[in-house]
Parts: structure tokens; C-alpha cells; sequence
């Protein structure tokens, strides 16, 4: 179940969706926790470590959500 799982994940099509939205979601979403930060250039290491697991919820939401339509798209025959 997980290697198929992994496999539609994987997939050029769901990583080329995940990594769209999480550029898009990611950025906005770093824009208003961090935006000050940016602005005045005070980031720090730790900053950037949130910024980042800002974009990786966005992306695993994202493959999530594809993957469980496509699943749902296969065993319904769709």
C-alpha cells in the first residue's frame, strides 16, 4: 500500500502540482509570518528553518490530497 502510495506521489504530474502550490502557498505564507523580517534583512537561522517547513506543509498537503484523488479516481473508474 505504501509503494503505491509513494509511487503516485513520486509521479512527475503530483510533484509538479505540490512543488507549484508550495511556491505560490510558501511564499505567501512566509510573506506574513516573516515579511518584517525580510524587509529589514534580520532573519536568522531560525527563521529560515520555519520558512522552510513553510513550504514543505503546503507541498504535503498538496501530494496528499492528489494522490488520494487519484486513488479514488482508479477504483471508481472515473
Amino acid at each position: 500500500m505504501l509503494h503505491k502510495y509513494l509511487t503516485i506521489a513520486l509521479s512527475s504530474e503530483v510533484v509538479g502540482t505540490a512543488l507549484r502550490v508550495a511556491l505560490v502557498v510558501g511564499t505567501i505564507l512566509a510573506l506574513i509570518n516573516h515579511g518584517t523580517e525580510i524587509l529589514q534583512g534580520t532573519l536568522t537561522k531560525g527563521n529560515i528553518y520555519q520558512m522552510a517547513f513553510t513550504y514543505l506543509v503546503p507541498y504535503s498537503v498538496s501530494t496528499y490530497s492528489s494522490v488520494k484523488a487519484i486513488q479514488k479516481r482508479v477504483n471508481t473508474n472515473i
